[in-house]
C-alpha cells in the first residue's frame, strides 16, 4: 500500500513559479515509477510528467516541456514538480501517482497505469 500526499499548490500570477511536492508513505519508494497529472474543471485528467524509479529518465507533456521539471528523492520518499513560467491554462488540480509498472513500458501517459493516487493540490494561475 502506498499513500501519497501532495502539497505546494496555491495562487500565482502568470509568469510565476510554484514547486509541488508529493510525500510517499511506502517502504520501497524506488520500486515505483511516478507521475504528475492534472485536471481542470470540466476536463479529463491529463498527463503532465513522469519519472523512472531511479530518476534517470523523465518525460513531459508537450504543453509543459521546457517549463516544468519532475524530480524525485528516493532517500526522502519524495517527488517534486518545479513549475516555472506558469500560464493561466496551467490552472488545475494536480495529482501525483505511483505505478509498479516500469517507466520503459511506454504506458506512463495513461491514468489507468497507476495504482495509487494522492488527493490533489490546487494550482491557480491568474492572468
Amino acid at each position: 500500500q502506498v499513500q501519497l500526499v501532495e502539497s505546494g499548490g496555491g495562487l500565482v500570477q502568470a509568469g510565476g513559479s510554484l514547486r509541488l511536492s508529493c510525500a510517499a508513505s511506502v517502504r520501497t519508494f524506488n520500486n515505483y515509477a511516478m507521475g504528475w497529472f492534472r485536471q481542470a474543471p470540466g476536463k479529463e485528467r491529463e498527463f503532465v510528467a513522469a519519472i523512472s524509479r531511479i530518476g534517470d529518465s523523465t518525460s513531459y507533456a508537450d504543453s509543459v516541456k521546457g517549463r516544468f521539471t519532475i524530480s524525485r528523492d528516493n532517500a526522502r520518499n519524495t517527488l517534486a514538480l518545479q513549475m516555472n513560467n506558469l500560464k493561466p491554462e496551467d490552472t488545475a488540480e494536480y495529482y501525483c501517482a505511483a505505478t509498479s509498472l516500469s517507466y520503459y513500458s511506454g504506458r506512463l501517459y495513461y491514468t489507468d497505469t497507476y495504482d495509487y493516487w494522492g488527493q490533489g493540490t490546487q494550482v491557480t494561475v491568474s492572468s
